[in-house]
């Protein structure tokens, strides 16, 4: 999926919004994630925190009706390059760390892990614990083979 720069800018303001719902603040007293969920269908990008409060919404012209089948994973590599351009922002919302940017499809189930910060870690990638069965399982497969 090719992004114009339309398409950018919209979401960097989506999370400019997300930045001005949850400002820096030297205490944060909000304790939440950010859940954030892409309709397929009509384009739709909306943000809503813990209690299903919504936070923000907007409307990506490119992705209203697109078919792509791996549509989800072309989104989240979108929004993941955006929020690394805007982490300056992302890293300092008014809310306790640790707190996660999740990816969820139309229906509300969980895409992706899209951004993990904690005060001295902060992670930005997918699925962070991907191929990890097959490593455990050439990991026993080589102890066993040593006796």
């Amino acid at each position: 999926m090719n992004t114009n720069e339309q398409t950018i800018q919209k979401i960097e303001r989506f999370l400019g919004k997300i930045v001005q719902k949850f400002p820096c603040v030297s205490e944060p007293g909000i304790m939440t994630d950010l859940h954030i969920k892409v309709v397929q269908e009509s384009g739709e990008l909306l943000a809503f925190d813990d209690d299903d409060n919504e936070i923000t919404r907007c409307v990506v012209d490119q992705w209203i009706e697109n078919k792509e089948t791996d549509f989800y994973s072309n989104v989240a590599k979108i929004l993941r390059e955006t929020i690394i351009n805007n982490k300056s922002k992302i890293d300092n919302l008014g809310i306790i760390k640790p707190y996660n940017l999740v990816l969820e499809n139309d229906e509300r189930e969980h895409v992706s892990e899209l951004y993990v910060a904690d005060d001295d870690t902060v992670i930005i990638g997918g699925d962070l614990m991907q191929g990890l069965d097959k490593e455990l399982d050439a990991f026993l497969n080589h102890l066993l083979s040593e006796e």
